[in-house]
C-alpha cells in the first residue's frame, strides 16, 4: 500500500484540495490541468450554488437514492426531483469539461473528491427532517449508495481519461464532530449520538474500498488520523497551519507505515501571498518534530491549500496553486536551512 500511495499521490508534490472560483467548468479543468500537470483535480464550482456545493455535488453520486432540495438543505426522498436532476446534470457537464480540456493528453493522475459517508450523511436528511445520521439503517444504505456511485464514476472516468491513474479522495470535514457526538439534530436542543470505533470504520471502509489508495481530506483541528489510516486511508489531508504537537504521534506512525500526508500550508483565500519560507514553516516545523530526513519528506508530502479554493478570486486561485507547486520544490531545502540555522 505505501508503494501505491507514495506512486499516486506523494510523487506528484502539489495539488488542490477541490473547490474552484467561478462557474465556468472548461475555464476550471484548463486551468487546473495546466497549473497541476502531475495531479490536477476535478474542480468543484460551488458558486453555480447548492446543487454543485460540497452536499449536492455528492448527492449527484449516489445511486438508486433520490433527494431533493428544501428549504433546510437535500433530503432524502421517494422519487427522482428537478433538484437531484440539476446537480447530476452539472457532475456531468463538469466531466465532459475536463474531458474536453485533457483531449490533447489525459494527465498521468487525477484526484476526484466527494463528501465522505459521515458527513454527508450529517448533511443530509430523511423523508421525516431528522439527519440521515439518526438512523444506523438509513446511513448503511447512504454508504453504499455513495460506493456504488463512485464505482460508476471511476469507470466512467477511466473510459474518458484512458492510462490516468485515478485517485480518490473523500472530504469529512464533519467526521470530529460527528465522533465527538455534536451535530445537533434537528429541533437544535439536543445532539445526535456518536458512532462507536469500529461502526466508524465499518462505514468508512464501506466507500473507501472502491478505489486503491484512497485519500480522506479532513481540514478541522485534531483530525482523526488513527482511525482513517485504520479504515483504509493511504493518504491524509489535513490543514497543516491547525496541527499542534498533540498530532505527532499519529501522523509519524502514519508516515512510518507508508502513509502520503497532503499538507494544507498556502492561504486558500489570501490574495497577498506571504513569503514561501514563512508559508512552510507548518510543514518543516511538523517535520523536525517527527524527526524524518528531507528525503523522507519529498517523497511523503504534497503541498495544497489550506482548505478548497472557492472563496478566492480566480487570480487569487492561480496564484495559490502556483505557489503550492513552487512551495513543493522548496520544501526540502526550507527544510535543511532551518536546521542548519538550529546549529
Amino acid at each position: 500500500m505505501a508503494e501505491h500511495a507514495h506512486g499516486a499521490v506523494s510523487e506528484a508534490g502539489a495539488t488542490g484540495v477541490g473547490s474552484w472560483p467561478g462557474t465556468d467548468p472548461r475555464e476550471a479543468a484548463r486551468t487546473v490541468l495546466g497549473l497541476l500537470p502531475d495531479l490536477p483535480f476535478l474542480p468543484e464550482l460551488p458558486a453555480r450554488g447548492p446543487h454543485a456545493d460540497l452536499a449536492g455535488r455528492s448527492t449527484a453520486l449516489l445511486a438508486g437514492l433520490p433527494v431533493d432540495l428544501q428549504p433546510t438543505g437535500w433530503r432524502l426522498v421517494g422519487r427522482p426531483s428537478r433538484d437531484g436532476r440539476r446537480a447530476a446534470d452539472l457532475l456531468a457537464r463538469d466531466l465532459d469539461a475536463l474531458e474536453e480540456a485533457a483531449a490533447d493528453g489525459p494527465p498521468p493522475a487525477l484526484k476526484v473528491a466527494c463528501a465522505g459517508p459521515w458527513t454527508l450523511a450529517s448533511l443530509l436528511e430523511l423523508p421525516r427532517g431528522e439527519r440521515v445520521l439518526a438512523d444506523p439503517s438509513a446511513v448503511d444504505d447512504l454508504a453504499q449508495s455513495l460506493a456504488e456511485g463512485l464505482r460508476l464514476m471511476l469507470a466512467d472516468l477511466g473510459r474518458r481519461l484512458p492510462g490516468t491513474r485515478l485517485v480518490l479522495q473523500l472530504d469529512e470535514p464533519s467526521l470530529p464532530l460527528v465522533l465527538a457526538g455534536r451535530v445537533p439534530t434537528a429541533s437544535g436542543f439536543g445532539a445526535l449520538r456518536a458512532p462507536d470505533t469500529p461502526r466508524a470504520l465499518e462505514v468508512l471502509r464501506a466507500v473507501l474500498d472502491v478505489a486503491p489508495d484512497p485519500v480522506v481530506h479532513c481540514c478541522a483541528p485534531a483530525p482523526p488520523v488513527e482511525l482513517l489510516r485504520r479504515a483504509g486511508a493511504s493518504a491524509l489531508s489535513v490543514d497543516a497551519t491547525l496541527l499542534t504537537p498533540r498530532d505527532d504521534d499519529a501522523l509519524g506512525e502514519a508516515v512510518d507505515g507508508g502513509a502520503g500526508l497532503l499538507l494544507g500550508l498556502v492561504p486558500s483565500v489570501d490574495d497577498r501571498l506571504a513569503d514561501l519560507a514563512a508559508v512552510a514553516a507548518p510543514a518543516t516545523a511538523l517535520w523536525r518534530r517527527l524527526g524524518f530526513d528531507a528525503d523522507r519528506l519529498a517523497t511523503s508530502v504534497v503541498v495544497t491549500p489550506t482548505c478548497g479554493l472557492a472563496g478566492a478570486s480566480p487570480a487569487g486561485a492561480r496564484r495559490a496553486l502556483q505557489a503550492c507547486v513552487e512551495l513543493a520544490r522548496r520544501l526540502p531545502e526550507e527544510l535543511s536551512a532551518g536546521a542548519g540555522g538550529q546549529q
